[in-house]
């Protein structure tokens, strides 16, 4: 028997696909269904890693920090070998002892998640550029292994609409979902939440988002570079990798909006543009982003994105009511007169590191039998960005239901193999790339 035969016999995919027959009829013994919920209590849980950059790294770190019971990491994979080897290095710098990867178990190329999730693990965390996304969460879900994903969750509706179908399978089959929208686990935003809900500052009428910094990386063009492999290390400042920064960082703070309404808006209109950052390195992505959202009740969220140096720099949420205010980051509560009525702060309420936190909740409820499944919110707040996104690029209002029906796919990524594959996106001859213009052709934005 191969090894990949013997990784497709392993105890996973015995415990999630036994079967006893009892009395003539098939009465389902899938073990996995069980442990659901009786939990993993002090069991090992056995790890898998699909992307390896600065994210994955930490998300694995993080994973194996939590207490509780046995944990490995025993599978990896990029589709880049530096960057498997590099996380290698960085997770077992922190956790010698939890890594159990071999070079059996280390995988590169664009199947190396088929690889990762054919071996013997309980959980995946997929990490790689949101583009791959519904791609990889799809198929951890039919290979039936719990799923921790980093946000964003898709760069397009079409994306969304698969891990929204994705998750829906994830939750007959019993398998958890997490979704790195970590402020939903921090104890501040937590408590200062469950305050607003309970009617603290009134009925909401407007939500305020930003997410205003000098910007993040540039990985310049390589000589020998492929036009793909270059535009995957340069992830991102291409849509069909990316989604633009208002999807793949701002979602945190259009999220707490949205969690702040319990609901998602219903249209968006929106201006943009690339003043400053607008260089060959730099992809087609806009700079700034500013979008008014709508929800049913007619309560707004203006959203302010930004990604220019040495400007005002701010990354907050607020809440205005008929009573009062909140400054949901900052975790306090101001009534109408402006006094203070409440202090996470002074209440001895910790903040905590919501990237740690998000993996202590889920590991914690997979050892005691519970099953999150943090999917549609996840897949429903990506989808809020995509739709700013789509409002800031095309200067016009833009209805949720429409975009989230549209069949625009940035990219069949489904079908890449190597790095010699045409890029979904191609230069002009000066090696620059379409920029999308307000007030023009809706081609490639809707």
């Amino acid at each position: 028997m191969s090894k990949q035969d013997k990784q497709n016999t392993s105890r996973r995919t015995f415990l999630r696909n036994s079967t006893i027959l009892v009395a003539g009829s098939t009465v389902a013994g899938n073990l996995e269904i069980a442990r659901a919920a009786n939990g993993y209590g002090t069991d090992t849980i056995k790890i898998g890693l699909v992307g390896c950059g600065g994210r994955g790294t930490g998300a694995a770190i993080q994973a194996l920090n939590t207490q509780g019971g046995g944990l490995e990491l025993v599978a990896m994979g990029d589709v880049f070998e530096d960057r498997v080897q590099g996380a290698l290095r960085g997770i077992k710098s922190k956790h010698p002892d939890k890594v159990k990867v071999t070079a059996d178990t280390t995988f590169t190329g664009f199947d190396a998640y088929k690889q990762v999730l054919a071996s013997d693990i309980d959980l995946v965390i997929l990490a790689t550029p949101p583009g791959f996304r519904p791609l990889h969460f799809e198929a951890a879900v039919n290979a039936g292994v719990h799923v921790f994903m980093e946000k964003p969750v898709a760069v397009d509706a079409p994306g969304v609409r698969r891990v929204l179908d994705a998750g829906e399978i994830a939750k007959q089959k019993n398998l958890a979902v997490g979704v790195g929208l970590q402020r939903r686990h921090e104890q501040r935003y937590k408590e200062t939440m469950a305050r607003l809900h309970d009617g603290a500052i009134g009925d909401i009428v407007l939500g305020r988002a930003y997410w205003n910094s000098g910007g993040v990386w540039v990985r310049p063009r390589q000589d020998n570079q492929t036009e793909l492999e270059y535009q995957m290390r340069n992830w991102y400042y291409f849509n069909w990798l990316c989604g633009d920064h208002i999807n793949e960082q701002h979602i945190h703070n259009i999220d707490v909006i949205n969690w702040l309404m319990n609901d998602f808006p219903v249209s968006a209109q929106a201006m943009g543009g690339r003043e400053v950052r607008n260089g060959m390195d730099h992809g087609e992505i806009y700079d700034h982003h500013f979008v008014e959202f709508t929800y049913a009740n007619g309560t707004k969220m203006f959203s302010q994105c930004r990604h220019i140096p040495n400007c005002w720099n701010n990354v907050t949420e607020h809440a205005h009511g008929t009573s009062g205010y909140c400054d949901i980051a900052g975790g306090k509560i101001y009534d109408a007169d402006g006094n203070k009525t409440f202090d996470t702060r002074e209440a001895d309420v910790n903040g905590g590191n919501g990237h740690q936190q998000e993996h202590h909740d889920l590991f914690a409820d997979l050892r005691a039998g519970r099953i999150p499944n943090e999917a549609e919110y996840g897949a429903k707040s990506t989808m809020t960005a995509i739709l700013g996104r789509m409002a800031s690029y095309s200067g016009r209002v833009i209805q949720w239901d429409k975009a989230l029906q549209s069949d625009l796919k940035l990219a069949d990524v489904d079908n890449l193999t190597a790095m010699d594959n045409p890029a979904p996106l191609d230069p002009k001859e000066d090696g620059s790339y379409k920029i999308p213009v307000p007030g023009g052709s809706t081609e490639g934005i809707l």
